[in-house]
């Protein structure tokens, strides 16, 4: 026979299974242990990344090497098209991998992704998507930043607006699900405009990336936090910033909030800065502030039962 699990078990050794499990049921103290509350799960570990660009370190190979000497940052996001050093030149990819392993720095999302003129919207659009998801297959990256502002963004309220958008983004999808990718929206539209769109895409490997201040810029300052909720498993990857000052100085985010939200819909991916800083220097030494006031207010939900998955 089969398991719910999709394993199979010789019928003898099923039925004895059963008959020891009715046996301990019968024990005494079998009937306490099971009223016992579960022992508390681990959390998962807080995963804290940067962009490059916050770094001033985009298309430099020194970025992994610089953010291993960040204490708490454990990946770095790359822009694929900025810089001298581009990937989409499989040579630099492999460059940038030798060492992202040398360094134990991941690259969980790559940004950047688009020819100059080309959006999501452009005919060409789903090129530029392909080159991007396979520079990210070599890197073992696993969220894609489709980024669309402005006028570049759709009127969710047309077809003809929006309907582009999202064959595009259908006719990548596969392509980024069997690369271990995600492709995650990040723009202008509300919460709920997002959720529109990633459910008319209709694709596992279609999400959003989630940005709160720029919720609060492009006037979605209500509905930041309740978003998150609003979108919650749709969310596959978020930038934390407060323009050019610490996360803990007041802002138009309430970031303990957001924390909380993240939390509450299960939230296990990485929290990117997207902070600006005039230099190296000064990332390094806010970076750590940084890190110190999200480590406090964010965490990651509890790891999974073994042999169970989260619920």
């Amino acid at each position: 026979m089969t398991t719910p699990d999709g394993f199979h078990v010789a019928r003898r050794g099923f039925l004895k299974s059963c008959v020891m499990g009715l046996a301990a049921g019968a024990m005494p103290g079998a009937a306490r242990a099971a009223d016992a509350p579960p022992a508390p799960r681990a959390r998962c570990p807080l995963k804290l990344g940067i962009r490059a660009a916050s770094m001033r370190m985009v298309g430099d190979l020194g970025v992994l090497r610089a953010a291993a000497g960040m204490p708490g940052i454990s990946g770095v996001e790359l822009q694929v098209t900025s810089g001298a050093k581009n990937l989409r030149d499989g040579d630099v990819v492999r460059a940038y991998k030798r060492e992202s392993d040398r360094w134990g720095i991941r690259v969980p999302s790559l940004s950047g992704v688009w020819d100059k003129g080309i959006t999501l919207s452009d005919p060409k659009a789903p090129e530029s998507l392909r080159l991007s998801i396979r520079a990210a297959e070599m890197l073992g990256c696993g969220v894609i930043l489709v980024s669309f502002f402005k006028d570049a963004a759709p009127d969710m309220t047309r077809e003809a607006s929006y309907g582009p958008m999202v064959a595009n983004l259908q006719a990548v999808a596969a392509a980024a699900a069997d690369a271990g990718v995600m492709l995650g929206l990040e723009n202008s539209l509300s919460p709920a405009d997002n959720r529109k769109l990633v459910d008319l895409a209709d694709r596992p490997s279609v999400g959003v990336y989630y940005d709160p201040f720029n919720m609060a810029f492009y006037g979605f300052g209500a509905e930041t936090v309740p978003g998150v909720k609003l979108l919650g498993r749709r969310i596959c990857a978020v930038h934390v910033k407060n323009e050019d000052k610490l996360i803990e100085e007041p802002g138009p985010i309430d970031w303990p909030a957001a924390f909380a939200a993240f939390e509450e819909t299960g939230y296990d991916g990485w929290f990117v800065y997207e902070t600006q800083h005039p230099d190296l220097a000064d990332c390094v030494a806010d970076t750590a502030r940084n890190n110190a006031y999200v480590t406090r207010h964010a965490r990651m939900p509890a790891e999974p039962v073994a042999g169970r998955a989260a619920t």
